[in-house]
């Protein structure tokens, strides 16, 4: 914890305690500090914040959880946002690749980690 800290920018005498103040919820880092922070740790900050559910970016993070609590797996029968429905199609087929064994599981949790929307075209 010291380390992340220190290596996000954190004076080294509290950076251990931040950090675990910010793992245990009872502190939020601001989005400038949870950038370094994801930055450190090579992973998109959407990784680490608790995702805004108003946007096609943190509904796939939401569910990139839910796949690692759960194994979640779901259709797009009656979903209506073709967004949605493209970036739920784009996991589909990175999962087909790591189940097939095409990826490993670390360039699979990478590709979730720093999970950017593409565009509709």
């Amino acid at each position: 914890m010291k380390y992340l800290g220190t290596a996000a920018g954190l004076p080294e005498y509290s950076a251990d305690i931040r950090i675990a103040q910010y793992e245990s919820e009872t502190r939020t880092p601001k989005a400038d500090l949870l950038r370094k922070i994801a930055d450190v740790l090579d992973v998109s900050p959407n990784a680490l914040a608790v995702p805004d559910l108003d946007n096609v970016i943190g509904v796939m993070h939401t569910l990139f959880i839910l796949e690692d609590l759960y194994d979640f797996r779901f259709s797009l029968e009656d979903c209506t946002s073709d967004r949605l429905k493209k970036a739920i199609n784009e996991w589909q087929g990175e999962y087909e690749r790591y189940s097939k064994g095409e990826i490993g599981k670390e360039q699979y949790d990478n590709w979730r980690y720093n999970y950017k929307e593409k565009s509709l075209s």
